[in-house]
């Protein structure tokens, strides 16, 4: 089954994750994601995001393969 942006790749996503980001990008829009994609990728993947005391949660590595997997299929929406 595709990975779909909004059921698979924006749920990644808190509300404090997003606030935080907000002066650059949007992380709750496909478009802004699809276009930071492989830098949030990067930083997800090394763990250094979100950061330590953010009081939000490291990824998963299953969701670190998900997001991999969305940007590997083209950024389906």
């Amino acid at each position: 089954m595709a990975t779909s942006f909004a059921s698979d790749i924006k749920p990644l996503f808190t509300a404090l994750d997003r606030e935080h980001m907000m002066g650059s990008f949007d992380l709750w829009d496909h478009d802004d994601v699809k276009a930071n994609a492989s830098g949030i990728y990067n930083t997800v993947e090394d763990g250094s995001m979100p950061p330590s005391g953010s009081g939000e949660p490291r990824w998963s590595p299953d969701m670190v393969a998900r997001f991999k997997s969305w940007m590997d299929e083209g950024y389906p929406a």
